[in-house]
């Protein structure tokens, strides 16, 4: 089977260009798609605050989860009024990176489209390790097998979003919608439960083993911020929604808080009245089988937290490709990543992510409490430039509501930077100083990936002045040929041939490496009767660019400023893959070398050699 039939199969057959209308997020499956982050975070923020606080404070850390809980829905409800505000004034997407940017400064955006990059990345790696963390929770038998696991659950979700936008919102809408009912009904039942009489066993905890401080206040917070990753993917990916498509966005940024704060709330009063104690099993895990026991809604809290938290992943597939494409078309990233594939979707983006993901997770070995110390950071430092970037455009425009408009953004970019120091200090040794020091690296990356495409571009462009005499009689190329000839063959003499149709003046170049070679190459030369010339070059060092260099430089050559030098190098081709290794393949090193000769054009003539028979 070829490589395209296989790609056809997996991903499906291309789309047109007048399928991209189509392509697009309606309401229904934009929110499971873009909220399934912040909405998966349910299973794992609630527990990464708990496993910080219940060994130093032992059953006073149920109390703490409420309070910290509450501070982390206000940023919620703070960051999606914000992220309103931005999707009215940037439909276009890009997010943080394009407010920043547009209202900063160049660096500024650039930092932020790089610290969201980092976080899409850690969001891909993190909530598939947090997803087989849970099921292997429940199955302990699955968990030697971890790392594998997550690395054919991201290649399974690089494929399903491969196959585009449109059928990639329906493999991974639907468990999302499953994962919400079925978490809405175990806050019911638990509720229920304990309304009726339920008196829950009180766990073996440890004694408060030190002080109620505030730096093991604020680790914990940090751990629990990761419950707001996730927000801003619909900002960066409004056009991807179907008109109207700034009003769905808005919509849908709306739900997702209404249903963080359901879910997450609920989750975490469960968790303060049946004190469950996360460890080797997971919170959610832990309070299913309390309401449950080991029935049905216990499995099937147990395989919809998994699968959400797979599909929590998926937001990153929506979001990174989207932002990275807009970042490629001005510049700064490579331009490859602003191209749509086959099926309409951004596959260098799709892949890239897959890649770096799969890294990360191999890195830490699928540990979820060794990458959360990455996490989180990255996206609250866009949050931070992106309400900055917001607050600026208020004072500055100062249009309609403007005074309100500045107060929600400039007290959340005042409340995300506090929390942008919070993460950055109390995660800095697990790991936070990885990214700490990693994003300025890629924001030089970048600036130099722009300088780059600057310096192509004033070099490439052409004045107007200039394009009156470009193609004048006085500024033609006199074209010269040369006809590289290792022996006399078919696919030798196929290129003198041509090589007779576009120019008067050739020349065939020969190098030899004994007396004997460059003799039996005159006599069988002298076999074609014809009167282009063969020079002939010894080389004691094997080498054949060198000499044809010198040879075009040399006053033997007497090559002009006003010449080009077209190099025909013949070259037959095999059929089969193995067939080409059996060969040298001469012809891709000297192709190399010459190309960077700035008067040299590289032509190929192929001779296809049939296969056996």
């Amino acid at each position: 089977m070829g490589f395209k039939k296989l790609r056809r199969i997996l991903i499906g057959e291309p789309l047109d260009n007048e399928a991209l209308k189509e392509e697009k997020y309606s309401l229904k499956w934009g929110l499971p798609i873009l909220s399934s982050d912040a909405i998966s975070s349910v299973a794992y923020a609630g527990q990464e605050i708990l496993m910080i606080l219940i060994p130093a404070i032992g059953v006073l850390a149920y109390r703490q989860l409420t309070i910290l809980s509450g501070v982390i829905i206000f940023l919620l409800f703070l960051l999606m009024l914000s992220y309103r505000q931005t999707i009215d004034c940037y439909p276009n997407g890009g997010g943080a990176y394009t407010v920043a940017k547009e209202n900063i400064g160049t660096v500024a955006g650039v930092v932020a489209g790089a610290a969201l990059s980092v976080d899409y990345i850690l969001t891909v790696a993190v909530s598939v390790s947090s997803g087989v963390e849970q099921i292997t929770s429940a199955f302990l038998t699955l968990r030697p097998y971890k790392v594998p696991i997550c690395i054919l659950l991201v290649l399974l979700l690089m494929l399903g979003n491969l196959r585009g936008v449109r059928e990639s919102s329906k493999i991974f809408g639907l468990p999302a919608y499953a994962f919400i009912l079925g978490i809405l009904f175990m806050i019911v039942m638990g509720f229920f439960k304990l309304g009726t009489g339920y008196v829950p066993p009180e766990p073996t905890l440890p004694a408060v083993v030190q002080p109620l401080t505030m730096m093991l206040m604020l680790r914990a917070f940090s751990n629990g911020c990761s419950a707001l990753t996730g927000v801003e993917a619909v900002s960066n990916a409004v056009p991807n929604f179907k008109e109207p498509s700034q009003r769905n966005a808005k919509t849908i940024l709306l739900l997702l808080a209404v249903i963080i704060f359901v879910l997450f709330g609920g989750t975490a009063a469960l968790a303060y009245f049946y004190h469950v104690v996360p460890g080797e099993k997971a919170m959610l895990i832990l309070i299913a089988s309390e309401i449950f026991g080991q029935g049905f809604m216990f499995y099937y809290v147990t395989i919809t937290t998994f699968i959400i938290l797979i599909m929590a992943a998926n937001t990153a597939y929506s979001g990174f490709p989207m932002l990275v494409s807009v970042m490629a078309k001005e510049g700064f990233m490579p331009r490859q990543l602003s191209m749509r594939g086959n099926r309409l979707s951004f596959d260098y983006g799709i892949l890239l992510l897959s890649a770096a993901a799969m890294v990360l997770i191999v890195i830490f070995k699928a540990q979820v409490g060794s990458l959360i110390g990455l996490y989180a950071i990255g996206v609250f430092i866009s949050f931070t430039l992106s309400q900055s970037g917001m607050f600026l455009r208020w004072v500055r425009r100062r249009e309609g509501h403007w005074v309100h408009k500045a107060l929600i953004n400039g007290i959340g970019a005042l409340a995300t930077v506090i929390v942008v120091g919070i993460i950055a200090v109390t995660k800095f040794n697990q790991g936070a100083w990885i990214v700490v020091f990693l994003i300025p690296l890629i924001v030089l990356a970048l600036l130099k990936i722009k300088r780059h495409y600057t310096t192509v571009r004033d070099q490439l462009r052409l004045e107007r002045e200039e394009c009156a005499t470009a193609l004048q009689k006085e500024n033609r190329y006199r074209n010269r040929v040369i006809v590289p000839l290792e022996s006399v063959n078919r696919a030798s003499v196929r290129a003198l041939r041509y090589a007779q149709t576009i120019s008067d003046n050739v020349t065939v170049f020969s190098v030899v490496i004994n007396k004997a070679a460059e003799e039996k190459n005159r006599e069988r030369y002298s076999w074609l009767k014809t009167d282009i010339p063969i020079i002939i070059k010894y080389s004691p060092y094997r080498e054949i660019v060198g000499p044809l260099l010198e040879f075009i430089r040399s006053a033997e050559y007497n090559c002009s400023e006003n010449d080009i030098i077209t190099v025909i190098l013949p070259q037959f081709r095999v059929n089969k893959l193995w067939q080409r290794i059996l060969h040298n393949n001469t012809r891709v090193y000297i192709e190399r070398e010459l190309l960077k000769q700035k008067n040299i054009v590289i032509s190929t003539m192929p001779l296809q050699i049939e296969a056996e028979r």
